[in-house]
């Protein structure tokens, strides 16, 4: 009858942590969901081919430089005209999104100046978007309680049912 009470409590720990698993999935480089931007180096007013694979759901491709793209779900690529006002010589960051993934690429506005010792400003549209910070980025606070308070509840049953006593299970 105790071996009973041990597998069960395994069993409750191991469906806590199984559950809790797809939190610690955030790593986009682990993800499979790779990117890239064609040509990197492209005139104001130009076309470019955003390229996106790994994803099975449609991927949201937002930049500075161009007006925001969907590459529709079962599709790898899009293209999008760059703005007629893009600053030559400028690099700008173009950032695909796939769910709770997200992957950044570089496009350089042909034109610069051939001397570089004073860098080109740009000025961006929106907020840069930094990302949550090491290694809680994408959680949220109520995944994170939910997570904890499962891992606790099978403990907490594991150590209650080995700690029975042999007289307890008759009753």
């Amino acid at each position: 009858m105790r071996v009973i009470g041990v597998a069960s409590a395994a069993l409750l720990g191991v469906s806590a942590l199984t559950l809790t698993a797809p939190a610690a999935h955030a790593s986009s480089v682990s993800s499979g969901f790779r990117v890239s931007v064609l040509p990197t180096t492209i005139a104001a007013g130009g076309q470019v081919t955003l390229r996106a694979t790994g994803c099975e759901q449609g991927v949201f491709v937002t930049s500075g430089v161009f007006d925001d793209v969907t590459i529709p779900r079962g599709r790898s690529t899009a293209t999008a005209m760059v703005d007629w006002d893009a600053k030559p010589g400028a690099v700008y960051q173009v950032t695909f999104h796939c769910g709770t993934f997200w992957q950044n690429a570089e496009i350089t506005i042909a034109g610069g100046r051939r001397d570089h010792t004073a860098p080109t400003p740009v000025t961006p549209r929106r907020g840069v978007h930094a990302g949550g910070g090491g290694s809680f980025a994408g959680f949220d606070l109520q995944e994170i309680g939910l997570g904890a308070a499962l891992v606790a509840g099978s403990l907490g049953a594991a150590y209650r049912i080995s700690c029975r006593r042999p007289d307890e299970d008759s009753a």
